[in-house]
């Protein structure tokens, strides 16, 4: 089976998996031993009413955003009978304006992935009051307003990631830190990298900025960063697009000989090198854009049918995906040439 596909029906099990044990335990269906024991067509065919779900989702401005609308487009095609009004914005003000005319059109359920998470948390708020069902993927809200939380678990991944780089750096270095947008991700990773940083007093944080998750803005930074540390022996990216922005300025200073980068996501170019034992590129981690998927079929399993109240009574919150190190032993398994990230 085609592994994107194979994923795919991996999530859609789980999250059947999840509202099989939340809904009608008369349901009769016949599952199947590849997904696990659950009737994946009879879940997506249980469709009785339209429903219209609004996804609002950041635009593909990086690697990983461009696997989240991605694999949003593929999600949605999972429900034909759904009304979807899908949009990506590519700031929070345009954002809240495509939140907001979902609003008026009157949407049953909001999948929201947030531009920044202040600016988003309002009018995730005011739609809530309204009654519209909130899931909210990855980007936290600042305050508890979504019915269903998804998220990857940020502070493993900046924990993880960190626990890595001091052990490969013998406890002693220089350290460069590129952050993401202000959200709740990029804060839970970088506050459990810096732990561990903290704990070892031969790791040396010689220049900490935002890259923004972007290569072109990571790019302009490091370069900055370089002249001013004539010393780094590791950059810490927590991004893999930042990573490659940091990498090209390296390159052109000359310096390629000097330091190694530990982005993560989980990009394919950089599982690619990471299988190859790139020197650049000891390692990576994974955060699957793919989360947003689970998102949309959680959203379409909590509406179908009007049993939104019976289903929410026994629905987790939160629920947080795991992160794992890629290395060079393991990094096949991580790897998805078909992916667009």
């Amino acid at each position: 089976m085609n592994p994107i596909r194979r994923i795919l029906l991996a999530a859609t099990a789980a999250t059947a998996a999840i509202l099989a044990g939340c809904g009608d335990s008369g349901t009769n269906s016949s599952p199947s031993a590849a997904t696990g024991g659950v009737d994946v067509k009879a879940v997506a065919e249980k469709l009785q009413k339209p429903i219209r779900i609004g996804v609002s989702i950041p635009a593909a401005d990086h690697g990983w955003t461009a696997g989240v609308v991605w694999w949003a487009k593929q999600a949605m095609e999972l429900y034909p009978d759904v009304e979807w009004v899908f949009q990506t914005a590519e700031s929070p003000s345009k954002q809240i304006q495509d939140i907001e005319n979902m609003m008026t059109r009157g949407v049953d359920g909001l999948v929201i992935l947030c531009t920044e998470s202040a600016p988003l948390t309002p009018i995730a708020k005011q739609a809530h009051e309204k009654g519209i069902l909130i899931v909210n993927v990855d980007r936290g809200f600042l305050e508890p307003v979504a019915d269903i939380f998804l998220e990857g678990d940020n502070a493993s991944f900046g924990r993880k990631s960190a626990e890595f780089m001091v052990e490969k750096l013998g406890g002693k270095g220089n350290i460069v830190i590129l952050e993401g947008i202000p959200c709740t991700v990029n804060t839970s990773r970088v506050n459990a990298a810096k732990e561990v940083f903290d704990m070892h007093p031969g790791i040396e944080i010689v220049g900490q900025d935002s890259g923004m998750w972007n290569r072109s803005k990571s790019l302009d930074v490091m370069q900055t960063i370089l002249v001013k540390a004539p010393k780094i022996d590791a950059v810490w990216a927590s991004d893999d697009d930042m990573a490659l922005g940091a990498e090209q300025a390296i390159v052109e200073a000359g310096r390629e000989k000097e330091m190694w980068i530990l982005g993560g996501a989980g990009m394919k170019d950089i599982v690619a090198r990471v299988m190859k034992n790139d020197p650049m590129f000891p390692a990576d981690i994974t955060y699957p854009p793919s989360m947003i998927a689970t998102g949309i079929q959680l959203a379409v399993g909590v509406l179908q049918n009007g049993k939104r109240e019976e289903i929410m009574k026994f629905m987790p919150q939160h629920m947080m995906i795991d992160v794992e190190l890629i290395l060079p032993a393991n990094a096949e398994k991580y790897y998805f040439p078909e992916s667009v990230f």
